[in-house]
């Protein structure tokens, strides 16, 4: 469907969450009849709060959703625009698949609406994926791109969606869009100017079925005009070489090559100006300037300032933003350390890949781990880590997977299993917080001065909080009353 004939369309919203709100300004500005369908009863009222004056929308159930899709309402539906997390084999979006209806994302909607002007003249977009390290580099990219003077805002799936970017005023002309493998899968023409996989690692493959799917999701940020991944990464590295894009540019820890970024003698350089020169190499900063500090901090900020420096941006603008850059909360974030134990909350780390770096990180670890894992396997990880582990005190509903796997790696290793309401579904509202309380003091009993007890869960969080971030508060607060306070 052409995003010039909504105007008159009646348009099927599926979730009223994060994206929805967003999609049914875009829509409605674009002259469409946004119908909203949400499982929760009090959804929909909630979106239309968060509406502005003047905007509207039909709310009904998911199975009126269904019935719509099935052909017997008169009224019928022209478009379907879905919630990034929705399955492709849900029933609703087979059934619109099966109508013949288009479907799109959010991302998808408001890329069709910018690249054809409807909202002014179209957008430069830069993309950030990847399994880990997206929110950080995103920071980082709009850090650098507002010290070079751009009109830049960080969107996606790092807080203001997409849609409501090109709704905005004053006018962003950047957008710095962390896109998630979710939002890439429903973004089929999605064509940005500049994109970076960073790494690419097991994750959501309950969701999109295989690896291959999901790293095929990923590269669709590498079909514009620059794509730029991790070169160090065996995965991300080939999807760069098979990318479309006629400029492609590695980012690496090691010595930079030719049309790459790296680093040499401790400094973050890049050659990606004249491949034919050897003394090409632009010195950005020093690689302890970085935050996060670190390998993974590093690429983070290679990568980001390849993206800058693609459309404009110079390597002072580089170095002043990086400088000043604050890493955000929950991220290998130090808590507290108390008798000298350090408290380290990495509630991000929702996969292994990210849980693996702050492991990995120096010195002996007690870690907090579990939760949902997504279909990932932890062996390779635990196996990898098993050395430097004083004990583990697992929670979640995964947390069998990672303790079976701990018997079979590291099985001299003290392992406590702390079980909770929302194994089945049943918790008491500060339960939660009452298994973290527990799970801080067990790893507090492991630990001896010098130790760092760890949170990175290697999980996702759903199963027992609202997200990573209620994760990480909570094992703040359970820090708190080992600290006495």
């Amino acid at each position: 469907m052409d995003i010039r004939d909504l105007s008159g369309a009646r348009v099927l919203v599926l979730g009223a969450g994060v994206s929805g709100p967003g999609a049914v300004r875009i829509l409605h500005a674009l002259g469409a009849e946004p119908v909203v369908a949400d499982s929760r009863p009090d959804a929909v009222d909630l979106l239309r709060e968060a509406l502005r004056d003047g905007v509207s929308c039909t709310g009904i159930s998911l199975d009126r959703a269904a019935e719509l899709l099935g052909g017997t309402d008169a009224g019928g539906v022209d478009l379907v625009v879905t919630s990034p997390g929705w399955r492709p084999n849900s029933p609703l979006l087979r059934a619109a698949a099966e109508a013949g209806l288009e479907v799109w994302g959010d991302v998808e909607l408001a890329w069709r609406a910018d690249a054809a002007e409807m909202f002014g003249p179209r957008r430069t977009w830069l993309a950030v994926t990847g399994t880990n390290g997206k929110t950080t580099t995103t920071s980082m990219l709009e850090a650098i791109c507002g010290e070079a003077g751009m009109a830049v805002r960080a969107c996606g799936n790092i807080g203001l969606p997409v849609t409501e970017v090109l709704l905005a005023e004053p006018r962003v002309d950047v957008l710095a869009a962390e896109l998630s493998s979710f939002q890439l899968h429903w973004a089929p023409s999605c064509r940005p100017d500049v994109g970076v996989v960073l790494n690419i690692a097991e994750d959501h493959l309950d969701w999109h079925g295989s690896m291959e799917a999901y790293a095929a999701a990923k590269a669709r940020v590498l079909t514009g005009r620059v794509a730029v991944a991790g070169a160090d990464d065996e995965i991300a590295s080939r999807l760069l070489a098979q990318a479309p894009a006629p400029t492609r540019i590695g980012v690496r820890l090691g010595a930079p090559g030719p049309g790459e970024l790296g680093v040499t003698d401790g400094v973050l350089t890049a050659r990606i100006g004249d491949r034919d020169r050897d003394d090409d190499e632009v010195t950005l900063l020093p690689a302890v300037d970085v935050r996060p500090p670190g390998p993974a901090g590093i690429i983070d900020a290679l990568a980001a300032a390849a993206v800058a420096m693609s459309v404009g941006a110079r390597p002072e603008h580089v170095a002043a933003a990086l400088r000043g850059f604050t890493v955000a909360a929950h991220r290998a974030e130090l808590v507290d350390t108390v008798d000298g134990v350090r408290y380290v909350d990495d509630s991000k780390a929702t996969n292994p890949h990210a849980a693996r770096t702050s492991l990995l990180a120096g010195g002996t670890m007690v870690w907090l781990a579990g939760g949902l894992l997504k279909g990932a396997d932890v062996d390779p990880l635990v196996a990898e880590v098993s050395t430097v582990l004083r004990g583990v005190v697992l929670i979640g509903r995964d947390r069998g997977r990672i303790a079976e796997a701990l018997s079979r790696h590291a099985p001299g290793v003290p392992v406590v299993e702390l079980a909770s309401g929302d194994d089945v579904g049943a918790a008491a509202p500060d339960e939660p917080q009452q298994t973290m309380d527990r799970a801080v003091a067990e790893a507090a009993r492991m630990a001896t001065g010098g130790d760092t007890v760890l949170l990175a869960p290697a999980a996702a969080s759903m199963d027992m909080f609202t997200d990573y971030g209620h994760r990480g508060r909570s094992f703040a607060l359970a820090v708190g009353r080992v600290a006495g306070r």
